[in-house]
């Protein structure tokens, strides 16, 4: 049966259609599902893939395949919105399309057979994760279709599961067009639906008198061509909604308008069109955007706004706004300066930001799992009592801003499968976030109000934080894993502090203008496109021509759970004295003993000490010295500098590039070595085990001051929680 084709992965599940009028339903064509597990692209996208690379002299900035024209009102007190929705979609095919797929988001909150909540029970008992808040009578959510129609006559629709989730999930639905779309045609369809928003689970809702209003609309799903993101054939990509999941829709063009109560606040991704119109004690506002892929909006009742401008070379004006509660506007001007900062080194590394706004929302107390969401043109912050310089509060604040701004660009402008690909929104941008503070001198700071007050306020680097969250010594899972076939919660975790651990390790191999330098063209190539896993690698390689560095990252960490621990295994030293036996020389043998050698070495120091009277401890003597250092590679292969310091306090750096599992290095030098390192510079963040990279022949306090620094950066992450990324 059509209804049930999951194309490689096997069957779904189909729930009996809903009731709908209709006089012809065409007979579906069999497109098949993208496969719900091993999707893991390693083969690069077509170089004419969503249209080719965008110029810039199009007449839009994306090649827009969906329009959508939506009126909301909200029902405040039930926090529910009523829809109507007017979407044309094209075809860009080469076959009839007789069915399309939506998403229907909103009923991952519907009940607890949804995926989202099947997937909770087991990911959140093996590891820490967003999204546990339990939702109690009257805080359910879901979306309801109350009409759908082609061109007047109505249509059917059945929902089902591409992943083979259980039955009652009820997040992706079918609908069976009365006229199929023909290749290169375009589907206009209206839709009547209704959202009931939940109590704040993730990423949506409501708290109070706070809506934030996400995923709220039928949003069709993604046809794939042959050539695009893996695909081999023609395929919807249309993934029920995951509990680590989030996003991926087609560009297009926003025009919606919204109805609220006038004692509310709105803001929303792009534009604000005109005056908002009164009538009747609700406010209608209009806003509109371009060339994205989502729209999403939040209304509260009494929230204030800061603002704030932009600009920069390529980038139109931007206006920043910040929307928030009267009790955290401690935070609205760090928001507002952060965010700002955000687009301009962002602007200024990647480039030029091409939106004409920016807006950031600071969700109430008790609506923290709100925080923390990107959209298009339009993110979540997180709200604190107070913001002071050096304080973890600071750090957190800033780093959530910039965070989500990001997104902006790593799942906004380039539009990265967030389903399937996480590493290259999350992992990406956190990556990039972290250049941005380190570019500022900005650290993780473990502090407060209290600790600062006297004078405590230690600080981490934001690379060695990420690494010490990463979960080096067992990876569980690829970084190029989709976001729902992963161990546990914690290892779904790992996309961030891993993926940026990893670009941490190959800018470091490749040098930091030739990182750059790859980044701008992924960016600039995949800009409103689709990009994969393999078509980042292709850019990485194409900019850098350093394929050899490039695949040892990928084909160990992005496409395996490879990990990596060198260490350094032993120091022996002698000294080279003058030897005891028979030596011959011109055909004569002599004969030399152990107590006539005593006398001489006795007689050699007596004579250098005379010589060198003003000699300090430690410096070069009489004989030289062998000196042995023996290191040892138990996992991944790495490039390694080895650093040998004598007792004079000079030292030598050698490199070990190759793929042996143990090396003895000797030096034979006038002095003794007293310290072997290895990557004294930090370039390998990725050794899970950093504690044996040095060894001493005496003891010093080294070890311990590393264990200090891993501590804190375990502490930094019960700080991190406050960020909910």
């Amino acid at each position: 049966m059509w209804a049930c084709q999951a194309g490689a992965q096997g069957a779904t599940h189909a729930a009996k259609p809903q009731p709908a009028a209709s006089s012809s339903v065409a007979v579906p064509t069999d497109i098949p599902f993208a496969p719900a597990h091993d999707t893991i692209i390693t083969q690069q996208s077509s170089p004419n893939a969503w249209g080719g690379e965008r110029t810039g002299n199009e007449p839009t900035l994306s090649d827009r395949v969906v329009s959508y024209t939506i009126n909301a009102d909200l029902d405040a007190a039930k926090h529910a919105v009523t829809g109507k929705e007017h979407m044309t979609w094209r075809n860009r095919s080469d076959r009839d399309v007789s069915s399309v797929y939506f998403h229907l988001y909103l009923n991952a909150f519907q009940n607890e057979g949804s995926t989202f909540f099947t997937e909770r029970r087991v990911l959140t008992a093996h590891g820490s994760s967003r999204g546990a808040a339990v939702l109690e009578k009257g805080q359910w959510g879901g979306i309801r279709l109350q009409n759908v129609q082609q061109d007047g006559a109505p249509v059917k629709w059945t929902f089902v599961h591409p992943d083979g989730g259980p039955d009652t999930d009820q997040t992706v639905v079918r609908i069976d067009l009365a006229r199929p779309v023909p290749a290169g045609g375009t589907l206009a369809l209206d839709i009547d639906f209704i959202s009931q928003l939940p109590r704040v689970v993730e990423r949506t809702g409501w708290f109070g008198n706070f809506n934030l209003i996400g995923q709220w609309f039928p949003k069709i799903g993604v046809l794939e061509l042959p050539g695009e993101r893996g695909a081999t054939q023609v395929r919807w990509n249309v993934h029920e909604f995951h509990f680590e999941s989030e996003f991926y829709a087609d560009f297009g063009l926003f025009d919606v308008h919204m109805t609220v109560p006038s004692d509310y606040t709105v803001g929303a991704v792009g534009q604000m069109q005109g005056t908002p119109e009164q009538k009747d004690g609700k406010t209608t506002y209009h806003f509109v955007q371009g060339d994205v892929h989502d729209f999403a909006w939040v209304a509260a009742k009494d929230y204030k706004t800061l603002d704030g401008t932009y600009t920069g070379p390529g980038s139109p004006k931007v206006a920043v706004r910040v929307i928030y509660p009267a009790e955290y506007e401690p935070s609205a001007a760090p928001t507002l300066k952060s965010t700002i900062d955000a687009v301009a080194y962002f602007s200024k590394t990647l480039g030029a930001y091409p939106y004409n706004t920016v807006t950031a929302v600071i969700p109430p107390y008790n609506a923290e799992e709100a925080g923390g969401m990107e959209y298009p043109t339009f993110f979540t912050s997180e709200g604190y009592t107070y913001v002071e310089p050096d304080t973890a509060t600071q750090m957190a604040s800033d780093f959530v801003n910039i965070h989500e701004f990001g997104h902006g660009y790593f799942y906004g402008l380039i539009a990265s499968n967030e389903f399937e690909e996480p590493m290259l929104d999350e992992g990406l941008n956190e990556f990039w976030d972290n250049r941005m503070l380190r570019e500022r001198n900005q650290d993780a700071v473990l502090a407060n109000r209290f600790t600062k007050w006297l004078g405590v306020t230690p600080h981490i680097g934001g690379f060695d934080f990420e690494r010490a969250t990463a979960t080096l010594d067992e990876p569980a899972d690829p970084l190029a894993q989709n976001s729902w076939d992963r161990l546990s919660g914690t290892s779904y975790g790992t996309v961030y502090s891993r993926t940026t651990t990893a670009m941490h390790d190959l800018e470091a191999r490749l040098g930091t203008p030739v990182l750059e330098r790859a980044f701008r063209l992924y960016y600039q190539r995949w800009r409103f496109r689709h990009p994969s896993v393999a078509d980042f690698r292709a850019a990485l390689i194409d900019s850098s021509g350093n394929a050899r560095d490039v695949d040892a990252i990928f084909s160990e960490y992005v496409y395996g759970t490879g990990k990596m621990d060198d260490r350094v295994d032993a120091i022996d030293t002698y000294e080279v004295l003058p030897e005891a036996g028979v030596t011959w020389k011109d055909g004569k043998a002599t004969e030399v003993v152990a107590s006539d050698l005593d006398k001489q070495i006795d007689k050699q120091r007596d004579d250098w000490k005379k010589a060198h009277p003003d000699a300090k401890p430690g410096a070069p003597g009489p004989f030289p010295w062998h000196n042995t250092v023996t290191v040892i590679r138990d996992g991944v292969a790495a490039p390694e500098v080895l650093r040998v310091t004598y007792e004079d306090g000079t030292h030598e750096d050698i490199t070990w590039n190759d793929d042996r599992r143990w090396v003895r290095f000797d030096f034979i030098k006038p002095g003794k070595v007293v310290s072997a390192e290895l990557d004294p510079d930090k370039h390998n963040l990725l050794d899970h085990n950093r504690l044996n990279n040095s060894l001493t022949t005496e003891p010093n306090g080294a070890a311990s001051r590393r264990w200090t620094a891993d501590v804190a950066a375990v502490v930094q992450t019960f700080y991190s929680l406050l960020e909910t990324l």
